[in-house]
């Protein structure tokens, strides 16, 4: 075979006729010919479980870049079942066979998976908006993306396992998620990875590796650039987890806003070098290669305006376009009047500390404490440790205890409850926005937080510490990416709650709200709305009260209350029961430190832990150490006197283990008797 020819690629891409309502499949193979003269050959490609097999005449020009295109018509009488994003339907993929015989002898055989599935990205205008929409249609449905943002998960990539993936994508999807963006800072993922986005249903936005840099574009390095991407998209392009291509993390950004203080006088010459390379090097390569799926230059971007204003747009955060990054560590990250209402919001986030024993493994005992050298070390953030102590501040009294690793292990805790609630208000807020035009904004249809995994043991924005231990974070957003779910807000002196769905079809709900005194863990006050309807793939406003009013009605006060709620589907709860804060914990004079019993058990398999609380709790959290796996429910607001949660495992162990080990940890410290 090899004396002819050598197979280098197999691509197979999805295509769908709207006109005849048809699917067929695009195969393109790619070979290193050696042979001086022409190669005639056959091949043929075979779908079985979908009663399609064709044979196709092919002729192979000598050299490394021939090519061969085909189109496989399925048979009219199959029934295809298309590939759906996580929480969207089904993730089918069909077994195709493809075989190249030349001269009578089967010289390649070729085994691939092939999905059916379309993807558009839709920049159209908006009522009542001025700028343009920006959201994904997958198979024609319009998809709300919620998710985060991938990095590298080792600075080894060889300890980068198939266990080490699945771990972090199963988490992706079991959190609620069903979309990563690829950060153009960090690597073009292996194989593996892709593979199990299209199984799991984890969409991909895909950077290319150009980040946060001015890079050259002399004509070898532009050679070496078009190579690259030809690799990369016929390595990628037949994997449907993978919706959109990017040009570049933040380069647009960083010219329009002059990150790098070029002098006027230069200014145009790197605009030019920008749209040299990623428009007529990387956008033209990807167009010859994928028109499968949609290409902006960067991110963020103004989209269809960025090409208007000649690929660099004055304001690429216009939130009236395109994509935003925003982060803010000045403000009060719990505040929604902060936060942009853009049309996509791809990266937004906070710090937190990892877990003691993600540190414990790394560190001695003299560097358990904020002013050491370690922590200042690990920290890459500027002033990072500063900002993270100032915003838990805000809402949290630091730990005064006399014990230094308590301390130490107790403002880990509050750093990641910061965290956690942080990015729950602003993905909260985006969620909400979804389906209202407010002053001109809104429609935003996508979230990404910065960012799902860590590289190293340290302080940062990830939700998931190095080695795959969840964070509160994660625990969160498993509850704010929920498909249905109610959100609560103040504004204008009012608590209003929507409702937010990401299904398809119809609810009929009731929301039921409950008002707690935080001395008590039996509501003062209750009330259920009047039924309602709340549209499939929407957000909309379900219950208002006069803040001032509803507390008086309940006898209660900001700093002595707090308000729960929940949708209800025929008396069946719907969703997570969210809370609404009235004030900051740090003034909430009467919420008492509580007392919990918890006990584990095994019943064929499955590890138990029973809870019970003598009042109420915000931010239960209970630990394992090093024992790796994630509970059902944690980081939670404890409503009620008993609770069970499950402990799920990712490597064998015991009740024995896991009670020696257990921990529950609140905003007054460590607290827990086992039995």
């Amino acid at each position: 075979m090899y004396e002819i020819c050598h197979l280098t690629y197999l691509t197979a891409t999805s295509v769908y006729d709207e006109t005849r309502q048809r699917w067929s499949v695009e195969i393109e193979s790619f070979y290193d010919v050696v042979s001086s003269q022409l190669i005639k050959g056959e091949l043929t490609a075979s779908i079985p479980s979908l009663h399609t097999h064709q044979t196709y005449k092919i002729g192979l020009g000598k050299g490394e870049y021939s090519r061969s295109k085909v189109r496989l018509n399925l048979n009219q009488n199959a029934s295809v079942d298309p590939w759906w994003p996580h929480g969207h339907g089904n993730q089918t993929g069909y077994n195709m066979m493809v075989t190249v015989t030349i001269g009578g002898e089967r010289l390649i055989e070729k085994s691939s998976t092939v999905y059916f599935r379309t993807v558009e990205l839709i920049q159209e205008p908006v009522p009542g908006s001025p700028g343009l929409s920006f959201y994904f249609k997958i198979n024609g449905l319009p998809i709300f993306i919620k998710g985060s943002n991938w990095i590298p998960a080792d600075a080894f990539l060889e300890r980068v396992t198939f266990d080490v993936l699945q771990n972090l994508l199963q988490s992706t999807v079991d959190a609620n998620m069903n979309a990563l963006r690829v950060w153009g800072g960090g690597v073009y993922e292996q194989d593996a990875f892709y593979e199990l986005c299209d199984k799991l249903g984890i969409m991909i936005w895909q950077d290319f590796m150009f980040a946060c840099a001015l890079y050259p574009t002399d004509k070898s390095f532009l050679a070496s650039v078009e190579e690259e991407i030809i690799h990369q998209v016929r390595r990628l392009k037949s994997h449907p987890s993978i919706i959109i291509w990017s040009g570049n993390n933040e380069n647009e950004a960083a010219l329009a806003t002059n990150w790098f203080h070029v002098s006027l006088s230069n200014i145009s010459l790197y605009l030019d070098d920008y749209v040299q390379l990623y428009v007529s090097t990387i956008r033209e390569t990807v167009l010859k290669e994928d028109r499968n799926r949609p290409y902006i230059t960067s991110s963020p971007t103004n989209g269809k305006e960025s090409i208007q204003e000649h690929w660099v747009a004055r304001n690429p955060y216009d939130v009236h376009y395109g994509d935003v990054h925003y982060y803010s560590y000045d403000t009060d990250c719990w505040d929604w009047t902060y936060f942009p209402k853009p049309r996509f919001a791809s990266e937004y986030g906070f710090q937190s500390w990892p877990s003691f024993s993600t540190l414990e493994k790394v560190s001695a005992a003299e560097d358990w404490s904020f002013n050491s050298s370690f922590v200042d070390h690990r920290q890459h953030q500027v002033a990072g440790n500063k900002l993270l102590l100032n915003q838990i501040q805000l809402h949290f009294q630091l730990p005064q205890a006399e014990d230094p690793l308590e301390n130490f292990k107790s403002t880990i805790y509050l750093s990641q409850v910061m965290q956690a609630e942080c990015i729950k208000a602003q993905t909260e807020f985006y969620r909400r926005s979804q389906s209202e035009v407010v002053d001109g904004q809104g429609l935003t249809m996508g979230t990404l937080y910065w960012q799902l995994n860590d590289i190293w043991q340290a302080p940062s924005w990830a939700s998931i510490e190095y080695g795959g231990k969840w964070k509160m974070l994660h625990y969160f957003a498993r509850n704010f990416f929920a498909p249905v779910l109610p959100v609560a807000f103040e504004d204008d002196g009012s608590l209003i709650i929507y409702g937010i769905s990401d299904l398809s079809m119809d609810l009929q709900l009731v929301l039921q709200v409950r008002v707690y005194q935080w001395s008590s863990l039996e509501p003062v006050c209750a009330h259920t709305t009047e039924p309602f309807t709340l549209k499939g793939s929407s957000a909309a406003p379900v219950y208002k009260a006069v803040t001032a009013t509803l507390l008086q009605r309940c006898s209660c006060s900001r700093d002595r209350c707090v308000v729960a709620f929940h949708l209800e589907d025929q008396g069946q709860q719907r969703g997570p029961v969210n809370y609404h804060l009235l004030t900051s914990l740090k003034d909430a004079h009467t919420l008492r430190a509580p007392h919990i019993n918890a006990s584990v058990s095994e019943h064929g398999g499955v590890y138990s832990v029973s809870l019970h609380s003598s009042s109420i709790a915000p931010y239960v959290w209970l630990d394992v150490g090093n024992i790796p796996g994630r509970f059902s429910d944690n980081a939670f607001l404890m409503l009620q006197h008993n609770k069970v949660l499950t402990f799920l495992p990712r490597r064998p162990t015991s009740t024995s283990l896991l009670q020696a080990a257990l921990t529950i940890r609140t905003l007054h410290g460590s607290t827990l008797t086992t039995h």
